[in-house]
């Protein structure tokens, strides 16, 4: 067993790709975390990362939760300008809440 490091981050994913990998994790009793620590060494591998009966509960779950993405669709994916239009208010209320911290003495 190998003794890691982890740190804390904020990844931004598809809405659709989150709730399927959650509830995988779910399924497989293991955190987000772990699942995707273990899809990304298999991959760096070039290996897969699923059994056959893995991706048929995959199939099952991106059914339940509408996704219809596949890996033709990776790098080309485009945010809805209403999901930009959320995250700008966001960073703008952040850096307002960040400055007005500062302006206090």
């Amino acid at each position: 067993m190998a003794t890691v490091t982890r740190v804390q981050t904020g990844v931004r994913l598809e809405a659709r790709l989150l709730n399927v990998l959650k509830a995988l994790a779910a399924l497989k009793n293991t955190s987000l975390g772990d699942l995707l620590e273990g899809i990304v060494l298999h991959a760096f591998e070039g290996e897969q990362a699923f059994s056959a009966p893995t991706l048929a509960q995959i199939a099952e779950l991106k059914k339940i939760y509408g996704l219809d993405l596949t890996a033709a669709d990776s790098h080309q994916l485009v945010e809805s300008e209403r999901a930009v239009a959320r995250a700008t208010a966001k960073r703008r209320a952040a850096t307002g809440n960040r400055r007005s911290g500062r302006n206090r003495s």
